[in-house]
């Protein structure tokens, strides 16, 4: 027994140890101020008309004079059909949207911004005090800037053997 101990000891002494060890670390810190931004819609002209008893000649919209003017509405002539009897008639007119002159865009920033129909705009984010900083331990600090801000910090560290 002792000497298929002995025989079992030397077979592992003989077997070489080995293995691959690899440690990664990584880290990164994101800071993010939310940029302000408009987004406007230029309407176009709508006109309507509609009646019972009623004719209408000539009435509707009459073509903008330039790409950047707006349809306008042109006044009909109307007439009861039958006088006396009783009728109904409504007419609408919504003015579109005209680019406004001095409308300019330099380096993607709109100098003044459009009055169109339709705008929605956000505002900026304010960086404050935003601050992010990982040491070589991974201890990591992230400070809060003002409204419209991120800070988002990570820290890996991953262990390989093989």
């Amino acid at each position: 027994m002792k000497k298929a101990l002995i025989a079992f000891g030397m077979l592992l002494m003989a077997a070489p140890a080995h293995a691959d060890l690899t440690h990664k670390i990584s880290s990164s810190v994101q800071l993010t101020v939310d940029a302000s931004a408009s987004q406007a819609t230029r309407l176009g002209s709508t006109y309507s008309v509609s009646g019972s008893n009623v004719s209408a000649t000539l009435g509707g919209l009459t073509a903008p004079a330039s790409a950047t003017a707006a349809a306008t509405m042109n006044s009909g002539t109307y007439t009861q059909t039958t006088a006396g009897s009783a009728f109904s008639f409504s007419e609408s007119f919504n003015n579109g949207d005209a680019i406004p002159t001095g409308t300019t865009v330099s380096s993607g920033v709109v100098g003044t911004l459009p009055a169109f129909g339709s705008v929605t705009t956000t505002a900026g984010g304010v960086a404050g005090s935003l601050a992010g900083t990982i040491d070589s331990a991974g201890t990591m600090s992230l400070t809060a800037g003002g409204a419209g801000t991120s800070a988002t910090g990570q820290f890996v560290s991953e262990i390989t053997i093989r």
